[in-house]
This record gives structure tokens, C-alpha cells and sequence, in this order.
């Protein structure tokens, strides 16, 4: 049976999401429009939080949107985004996802984008693991750390639990 060890509490995620809303304020201070686009399911939601925090320190006007693909076979599934591409020509895109591991969700979440003229793409994760098949690096990182394999990282971004595990 695995334990469960928690390696960020509710305050020190939420702390971690604040100051990545602060980097890519620092980052994107020039910027008309930011759009923040999450990957279902906790992707999603961790973008919806950097939103509420970056709108609480900037008046850039910001956008929601959601991506959704298969994460365990995204080369079967199809990748349906939430707004029509053209929505999102010549803008700054924030893609965020709890975790990266491998690297392989985000290198497929970034398929529809290259269909459009956009101003930048960044990434968003709360934790890098670190053990990356694909080349992909975070922009912004809340928490890194290097488990074994065999170690499995959970999010949690709900109103009854809010942390990082070890499980």
C-alpha cells in the first residue's frame, strides 16, 4: 500500500500560483491581452487560479479557455480547444498543466497553435518532475523535484483538499 506524503500544504500551493501570476505579470507587463489556456482537468483549474490572481495585480485583460485531449493517448484522440483559432491570432497564450513529467501532454497541447499566428506561447506548471522525454521546459514552475520513477505526484486544486502529494 502507498502512503500519501504531503509535500505542499493549501497555503504553500496557493503561494506557488500567486507568484507564477507575478512572473508572467513581470513578463507580459506590455502586453494588450493575455489568454490563459488550461489543460483539462486540473490544468484547467490551476489556470482559472492564475487568472483570478493575475487579474487581482494587473488591468491586462485576460481570456479562459480550455484544451482538452487524451493525455494517456493524445496521438488518438483529437484535441478540441474552446474558442476558434483565429480568436486567438496574435496573442500571448499561457498554457498550464499541474504536472510535467514526460513532456508529452504539453508538446501535444501545443498542436493547435501551430495552425495560427500567435504573439508568444509560455507554459505553466506547478510541479516539474523533471524526467522529460520530450523537449519541453516549463516557463514558469511553482515547485521542482526529483522522484524515482516508480513515485507518483498528485495535485490537488479542489475546496475540500489543496496541496501537492507524494504518493
Amino acid at each position: 500500500m502507498n502512503k500519501r506524503v504531503q509535500l505542499l500544504d493549501k497555503k504553500q500551493t496557493v503561494q506557488k500560483i500567486r507568484r507564477i501570476a507575478h512572473e508572467i505579470l513581470e513578463q507580459n507587463f506590455k502586453e494588450k491581452e493575455i489568454v490563459f489556456v488550461g489543460i483539462v482537468d486540473l490544468g484547467y483549474v490551476f489556470a482559472e487560479m492564475l487568472q483570478t490572481f493575475f487579474n487581482e495585480i494587473s488591468e491586462i485583460p485576460t481570456r479562459l479557455v480550455k484544451i482538452e485531449l487524451d493525455k494517456l493517448a493524445p496521438l488518438q484522440s483529437e484535441i478540441v480547444l474552446e474558442c476558434q483559432l483565429d480568436q486567438l491570432k496574435n496573442q500571448v497564450i499561457i498554457l498550464a498543466d499541474d504536472v510535467l513529467n514526460t513532456g508529452r501532454t504539453l508538446a501535444y497541447s501545443i498542436k493547435p497553435f501551430l495552425s495560427v499566428e500567435i504573439k508568444k506561447l509560455q507554459t505553466a506548471i506547478i510541479v516539474d518532475r523533471g524526467y522529460h522525454t520530450f523537449p519541453i521546459s516549463a516557463d514558469y514552475v511553482g515547485y521542482s523535484l526529483a522522484t524515482s520513477t516508480q513515485e507518483n505526484i498528485v495535485v490537488e486544486l479542489s475546496e475540500t483538499d489543496t496541496g501537492v502529494y507524494l504518493e
